[in-house]
C-alpha cells in the first residue's frame, strides 16, 4: 500500500515535468534572444569578463531556482511516503501488541496464592525488623482508660500529665530507638511512659514519621553504620554551634541513602516539611536532655534509630555546611 502512487506523488510528478519544461522552454527563449540580437561588442573592443558572468547568471539562475524548487517537492515526498510507512509499522505493531495481550492466559489460582504469600512474608519480616511503623505504633500507644469529666484536672487546674514523675532519660533513650520486635516488652514499656510526657511524644510522633517515609525508599536506620561522634560535639551542637566544626555529627556517610534523602528533600513537600518539623523536634529535646546527661547517655542516644534519623537528614539539609 505504501508503495501505490497516491494522487500527491502524479501531482509532484507533473510538477517535475513542467520544471524540465520551463527549464528547457527558458534556455530556448535565451537563445534565441541571444541569436537574433547584434553583437554587443564591436570589433577590436577588449572582452568584458564581468558583462559575460552577469550574462551566465542571468540564464542559469532562474534555471536553478526551478530545480531547487523540484528537489525541494520531491524530498516532501518522499517524506510523506517514509511517515506513511512508519505509521503503518507502529499501527501493526500495536494490533500485535493488543492481539498478545487478549490471547495471553491469566496466572493461575496457585501463582497468585504465592505472590500473595510472598508479599505477606516481606510485610511481616518488615514490620518485625523495623517497629516504627504506624501499623506497630497502635500497639506502643498508650490506651488510658476513660475518666469523667470532673477528674480530667486536679485542683488548683493542675492536669494529670503534670503530676507524672519526670522523664527518666533511660526510657527516652529506649523509646527514641522503638521496640526491636513485638517481644521487646521492655522496650514498649519504656516507650508507654516515655509517650506520657507531652514533649517527648511529639518527638517520638514525629521520628515515626520520618522513619516511615525513609523506609518508603528503602532507607532504614539499622542498616547505617554512622562514624561516632564524642559527646563534647553533642554537648556543642546542644548549645547552639552549628556549621564545619561540628560536621563529625552528620556521622552517616551512606551515599545511597544521603543521595535518595537529598533529593527527596527537593521534590516532595511533605517530606520536606516532615523533615523540618522533625529536626525542630530533635534540637528542642537535645537542648534539655543535654544538660543533665552523662557523656554515657549521650553516646547511648546517639546509637538510636531517632538520632540516626536525625544525622542523616540534617546532613541530606546541609546542617554541617
Amino acid at each position: 500500500m505504501a508503495d501505490q502512487l497516491t494522487p500527491a506523488d502524479e501531482n509532484l510528478t507533473r510538477i517535475e515535468k513542467i520544471a524540465a519544461g520551463l527549464a528547457v522552454g527558458w534556455l530556448v527563449v535565451v537563445s534565441l534572444f541571444f541569436w537574433l540580437l547584434p553583437p554587443a561588442r564591436q570589433p577590436g573592443e577588449a572582452f568584458d569578463s564581468l558583462r559575460f558572468v552577469l550574462m551566465l547568471i542571468a540564464i542559469f539562475m532562474p534555471v536553478a531556482m526551478i530545480w531547487v524548487a523540484t528537489t525541494a517537492a520531491r524530498s516532501a515526498r518522499i517524506m510523506r511516503k517514509e511517515s506513511f510507512r512508519v505509521q503503518m509499522a507502529i499501527d501493526g505493531m500495536r494490533q500485535t501488541y493488543q492481539a498478545a495481550q487478549a490471547q495471553k492466559p491469566e496466572p493461575n489460582v496457585e501463582t497468585k496464592l504465592n505472590e500473595i504469600a510472598e508479599t505477606a512474608k516481606q510485610t511481616q519480616t518488615a514490620v518485625s525488623g523495623f517497629t516504627s511503623r504506624r501499623e506497630v505504633s497502635r500497639l506502643i500507644v498508650p490506651q488510658p482508660a476513660p475518666q469523667p469529666p470532673d477528674q480530667q484536672t486536679l485542683p488548683l487546674g493542675t492536669s494529670a500529665e503534670e503530676m507524672d514523675p519526670p522523664l527518666d532519660r533511660l526510657d527516652l533513650i529506649r523509646a527514641l530507638n522503638f521496640p526491636d520486635d513485638e517481644n521487646d516488652h521492655g522496650g514498649f514499656a519504656a516507650l508507654r511512659r516515655t509517650l506520657r510526657d507531652r514533649n517527648a511524644r511529639r518527638l517520638v510522633q514525629a521520628s515515626q514519621d520520618v522513619l516511615t517515609l525513609l523506609s518508603q525508599d528503602g532507607i532504614y536506620m539499622d542498616d547505617l553504620r554512622p562514624d561516632p561522634a564524642s559527646a563534647d560535639v553533642w554537648r556543642r551542637f546542644a548549645k547552639g554551634e552549628r556549621g564545619r566544626s561540628i560536621e563529625t555529627l552528620g556521622a552517616v556517610r551512606d551515599r545511597s541513602s544521603l543521595a535518595l534523602a537529598t533529593g527527596r528533600m527537593r521534590e516532595d513537600t511533605i517530606f520536606r516539611d516532615t523533615v523540618h518539623h522533625f529536626l525542630r523536634k530533635f534540637d528542642q529535646m537535645l537542648i534539655t536532655f543535654e544538660e543533665l546527661a552523662t557523656d554515657a547517655d549521650l553516646l547511648e542516644l546517639a546509637e538510636t534509630r531517632t538520632a540516626r534519623a536525625f544525622m542523616l537528614m540534617s546532613r541530606a539539609g546541609g546542617t554541617f555546611d
